[in-house]
């Protein structure tokens, strides 16, 4: 399984509808398809979604990175060798997606090495996961008619509301909308992609109080350390950090620091054996995770199911797995389905990633 070529392949797809919150909107989704091939004739697949207004990550950059470090520093290593894969990475900072799609990658080959389905080496809890949606900017009203389909359509329950407008109070008036609409049986929470001030966000709690909000989630900026702080130890639910906790020590950081309560998850920014680390430490310290969207396509959604129903812990609650939905199109042979509101793991070797050349040969855009 001896490492000989790491492709980094930039391809775009648009969204029918963006995605519309606190610190940007996404129009397309202009990834980076991540290949690596050993010797024996395996190839792992992962998907990196370039990021910037949140890790300074874009599409050429994520290229660039791998083409000209990256790969060349790990030709010739094994698949099994991922501690020195990733402290070969490491000497480079920053490009977590980068980092992160190599590692996904990497462990797609083991799976198909040994046969087994990656949720499987990972932990094999269960097979699939309940499935949250995030609802992005709009008018109250359209918000709820987006909620109301994805219920009907999806079987989905649980839902993400993104907050951090100004004037704050056309969020509240969202949240509380959805509430009126969708009923006490469904499942809310905010992220504010640090959107508001540390004031800002207490009031708004407050003025939310009797939503039964589920979590928050980045509502003020992590700089803000005192106010945050302040924020957290008076939130009447738990507070999630996400975008200010990319790395285990980062997590550590926030959580001793007492600017966090809980945190969020994502493979496409710290993999698969990042994301175990990061796991493994909030259970040491009893503190509850969710699996989070990096605003992935099919791909990336795959690897998330596969970490999040490997393990108790990150399976106790909805997972982000629908974002996909609003996308035109996608690079699977077989697309996801989502049905009574849950996503099911691929059964298979690997991570089942099933790549349509001829979508590929669309969508890609270096040739």
């Amino acid at each position: 399984m001896k490492i000989v070529a790491v492709e980094a392949i930039p391809f775009a797809i648009p969204y029918a509808k963006p995605l519309r919150f606190a610190s940007g909107e996404v129009r397309t989704a202009d990834h980076v398809l991540i290949r690596v091939r050993t010797d024996d004739g395996l190839t792992g697949t992962a998907e990196a979604p370039p990021r910037p207004y949140t890790y300074g990550e874009t599409q050429e950059s994520i290229v660039a990175v791998i083409d000209k470090i990256f790969a060349p520093q790990l030709l010739g290593l094994t698949a099994l060798e991922r501690e020195t894969v990733h402290a070969r990475l490491n000497r480079t900072v920053g490009n977590p997606t980068a980092k992160a799609a190599i590692d996904l990658a990497l462990w797609d080959i083991l799976g198909q090495a040994t046969g087994a389905p990656v949720c499987g080496l990972l932990g094999g809890w269960t097979d699939r996961m309940r499935v949250s949606h995030m609802v992005g900017f709009a008018p109250a009203d359209e918000m709820v008619a987006e909620a109301e389909r994805v219920r009907d359509t999806y079987g989905i329950t649980t839902f993400k509301v993104k907050v951090g407008r100004q004037p704050y109070g056309e969020d509240v008036a969202a949240c509380r909308a959805l509430r009126e609409a969708l009923g006490p049986g469904v499942e809310l929470y905010v992220d504010g992609n640090r959107g508001w001030s540390a004031s800002e966000a207490a009031r708004a709690l407050s003025e939310m109080a009797d939503l039964g909000l589920l979590f928050a989630e980045e509502l003020c900026p992590a700089d803000d350390v005192l106010g945050r702080r302040r924020l957290v130890a008076g939130s009447p639910v738990p507070f999630i950090a996400d975008e200010s906790a990319t790395r285990p020590a980062e997590v550590t950081r926030e959580l001793l620091g007492g600017s966090a309560t809980a945190i969020s998850i994502k493979t496409a920014r710290t993999g698969f054996t990042g994301s175990q680390r990061v796991l493994y430490g909030c259970e040491g310290l009893g503190v509850e995770v969710v699996m989070g969207n990096q605003i992935d396509g099919q791909i990336g959604t795959l690897c998330s199911v596969a970490f999040g129903a490997a393990h108790r812990a990150s399976s106790r609650y909805a997972g982000e797995l629908s974002n996909f939905l609003d996308m035109t199109d996608d690079l699977l042979t077989e697309p996801l389905t989502i049905e009574s509101g849950t996503l099911r793991v691929r059964e298979g070797a690997g991570l089942g990633i099933d790549i349509d050349p001829d979508k590929l040969a669309r969508y890609r855009q270096d040739r």
